[in-house]
């Protein structure tokens, strides 16, 4: 049997994995009586940890929410699996968010095993990220959006178009998207009574209403984004089967460039846009695989157009 206090860190490590315990499945997981198990319940009250008992025979135990932040343990992987995510969170899209990341990553590592410091070291050495300039937003805003979303509540913000207008906004928020570069809310607009994508960084001062809503059949968020950010905006929605699997196409058409949807095992579809069909046209065929353009006629054209091209140099050449 462990002494109490390694049966106390024990149980923080156990209690946040799932919702809920029941008193006899912890007691078999520590190896004590259910009565013992309830005393120490007891030393974690006293310790500030908001443990929550639930009487009857259904009832059982669960750490919640308290007013305090008290110590917390994890397991080796999941502290290395922190210890890399605040490596990473560079990326700049929210501001100020590296500093933030880098003063909670220093204040991990000084708390970390030596075994799990040298993992995390060798991490982070190793590690480069390959970042842009991406637009930044303000954390707060994030956040009251956020809030907003889950609430149900309506925003209103000043809005500012690609072409640089500007106009008022009033939304009933559904979620935000990260595409890695950018933060999209995805919302229904109020007066166009239609539903929109918003680019975060473009929204200015956005303030919540109060008015609480019901969703009208809402979209799915990251598909309306991509579609929204890849074909939407382009002069030319192409959709070409490509004779690959989804999976291998997919690598080299992200999210924010195409949709890739599984046809069968060996062949999939891809659907983007570009305001330029020739585009498309060299893009699919740099991918080295056999494809059928199903739309639309123009890029089939530019097809005939490359493949000519591509004959005659390689006659020339030849």
């Amino acid at each position: 049997m462990l002494e109490t206090s390694a049966r106390l860190l024990r149980l923080l490590t156990i209690l946040p994995s799932r919702p809920a315990w029941t008193g006899t499945e912890l007691a078999e997981r520590l190896d004590v009586t259910v009565r013992t198990l309830r005393r120490d319940m007891t030393k974690l009250r006293d310790l500030g940890y908001p443990v929550v008992a639930t009487p009857g025979v259904a009832g059982g135990y669960r750490l919640t929410a308290g007013s305090t932040l008290p110590p917390l343990l994890l397991e080796d992987d999941e502290a290395v699996a922190v210890v890399l995510s605040l490596s990473t969170a560079t990326s700049h899209t929210v501001t100020g968010i590296a500093d933030t990341s880098m003063r909670a990553l220093a204040k991990i590592e000084r708390i970390l095993p030596a075994r799990l410091r040298q993992r995390a070291a060798a991490l982070r050495s190793t590690t480069v990220a390959l970042t842009g300039s991406p637009p930044t937003v303000d954390p707060g805003a994030l956040t009251l959006i956020a809030e907003a979303c889950q609430s149900q509540q309506r925003l209103t913000f000043g809005y500012r178009d690609r072409d640089g207008s500007t106009t008022t906004r009033t939304v009933e928020p559904h979620r935000l998207v990260h595409t890695g570069r950018r933060w999209y809310l995805v919302a229904r607009d109020v007066d166009r009574d239609a539903w929109r994508t918003f680019r975060a960084d473009r929204l200015d001062q956005p303030k919540t209403t109060g008015i609480r809503f019901r969703p009208l059949d809402p979209p799915d968020a990251a598909a309306f984004v991509a579609d929204a950010t890849t074909t939407a905006p382009y002069r030319y929605q192409a959709r070409v089967r490509i004779h690959a699997p989804a999976s291998v196409v997919a690598e080299r058409f992200p999210p924010s460039i195409g949709v890739v949807e599984a046809v069968d095992a060996d062949s999939c579809l891809l659907v983007t846009g570009a305001d330029n069909p020739a585009v498309i046209a060299m893009y699919v065929a740099v991918l080295g695989h056999d494809f059928t353009v199903l739309a639309p006629p123009e890029l089939i054209d530019e097809v005939g157009v490359l493949a000519r091209r591509l004959a005659t140099a390689h006659k020339a050449s030849a």
